[in-house]
């Protein structure tokens, strides 16, 4: 199947759930779901044998203002599907007043590392993820901080020490 059928295909199967879709390169189909109709629409990529999960992502969407009408900061969790050249990209928007999302793992098993990893350094909960042990980070990251979020500017080290960059003294 070329890439073109194959992201028609995929736009069809994913059309019950699809509020907007995008094709931002010819070989990419973006479609954005709702975050309650993340399971259904994963199961009917994975009933339709569609291609393979890939990765998954996330991406921060910090408040807005200037200017602007201000928005609540969000972060846009991106789930990558493949089949030979095509991807397709379902994008689920969570606020970060309420960062939790449906995990995919009863359907896609091997997603907990990836669900991991969303946790730790986005700080988005995935519900009903099989393993939520620290993946990335050290056992005393504080809580609260995550690191791949655009409001991470790093830890301030205190007044006076310079930072040790591995060298000996």
């Amino acid at each position: 199947m070329d890439t073109s059928t194959a992201l028609e295909k995929a736009a069809a199967i994913l059309q019950p759930w699809a509020l907007a879709t995008a094709t931002p390169e010819p070989n990419r189909l973006d479609v954005v779901i709702e975050r309650g109709s993340l399971i259904p629409a994963v199961k009917a990529l994975v009933k339709a044998r569609w291609g393979f999960f890939s990765a998954l992502t996330g991406l921060d969407q910090p408040p807005s203002g200037d200017g602007e009408p201000v928005r609540e900061g969000c972060v846009e969790v991106l789930y990558h599907f493949c089949s030979a050249a095509a991807v397709v990209t379902l994008r689920v928007s969570v606020p970060y007043s309420d960062a939790k999302i449906d995990s995919i793992c009863e359907v896609i098993p091997s997603a907990t590392l990836y669900e991991r990893e969303l946790i730790e350094m986005f700080g988005v909960e995935c519900t009903g993820t099989p393993n939520t042990e620290r993946l990335l980070l050290s056992d005393d990251w504080p809580e609260g901080v995550y690191p791949l979020r655009k409001s991470f500017t790093g830890f301030q080290q205190a007044e006076g020490q310079e930072a040790n960059h591995g060298s000996a003294a």
